[in-house]
């Protein structure tokens, strides 16, 4: 009888939220497939183009390319950080939570052109290089992809760093010194015992960094500069510069289903009690 009881107030409770959700994600999003077989005649000719289209092709591989290099620099960097701050000292585990939590105050298009000003023909990377007499010409630091690499790992590590947190503190301490008691080095043990326990945490960032980057749209359109287009900057052109409506939202429910692949991929791992849980 008490969960039965509980049932209505629990639905009560939930149903403006899944009312909301539904309004402001489920009925556009079916409006935006709808475009895409429907514009500009209908059909599945624009999912076709995906799959023919040489640029459409192109920014889906640099997009690949580009997350791929952003999860593995973000990830790397995230678990050197997390390990600090799990295991560190107070005063290093303080100053790593200010360098985690202060980004998240600061809007992301201020740290677009944040880089936008260190790397820039005149910005400060380049004018202190010239001060010094190292380089005649400024450097191309901007509008190419290894700027747009460096901006959207800056915005991501801390996103990858959660996960790994909860890894990292799941660890049971007794085996890190039943390891360290059979005569393992430190390296070893940290190869061996601590990393594999913390694995799931890895798998963890890399879904979740993996994901947020491939919908990045303000940080490569900024560093990118037009010359290192990834998906989310096509479905704006598209949508908004070129009369192509059909074939961007075609790439608009691509994206989506991939995205939607992958967050079920992740709570996949979740329910299988991998998720920060150490084994």
């Amino acid at each position: 009888m008490r969960p039965r009881s509980a049932f209505w107030p629990a639905l009560a409770l939930t149903a403006p939220l899944v009312l909301f959700l539904a309004f402001a994600y489920a009925l556009p999003f079916l409006g935006v497939a709808l475009w895409s077989v429907t514009l500009p005649e209908p059909g599945v000719g624009q999912y076709e183009r995906l799959v023919s289209d040489p640029l459409v092709l192109s920014v889906f591989l640099r997009t690949f390319r580009i997350c791929f290099l952003v999860t593995l620099i973000a990830v790397a960097c995230a678990y050197a950080v997390t390990y600090v701050w799990v295991r560190g000292s107070r005063m290093q585990r303080r100053l790593i939570e200010i360098c985690i939590f202060v980004p998240f105050w600061i809007s992301l298009l201020t740290r677009a052109f944040g880089w936008l000003a260190l790397l820039s023909n005149r910005g400060i990377v380049n004018s202190g290089l010239q001060a010094l007499g190292l380089i005649d010409a400024p450097l191309a630091l901007v509008r190419n992809e290894p700027s747009v690499i460096a901006g959207m790992v800056h915005v991501l590590i801390p996103f990858a760093v959660l996960p790994l947190a909860s890894a990292m503190r799941a660890v049971d301490e007794r085996v890190l010194l039943a390891a360290r008691g059979m005569g393992a080095s430190r390296l070893r043990i940290f190869w061996s015992v601590f990393f594999p326990m913390t694995l799931p945490g890895v798998i963890g960032a890399t879904l979740i960094v993996f994901v947020f980057s491939l919908g990045f749209f303000v940080t490569p359109a900024i560093l990118g500069g037009g010359r290192s287009i990834m998906v989310a900057e096509l479905v704006y052109l598209r949508m908004f510069q070129s009369p192509d409506w059909g074939l961007g939202a075609a790439i608009s429910v691509a994206l989506v289903v991939l995205v939607a692949a992958l967050m079920g991929l992740l709570a996949r791992f979740a329910r299988l009690g991998l998720m920060g849980s150490g084994r």
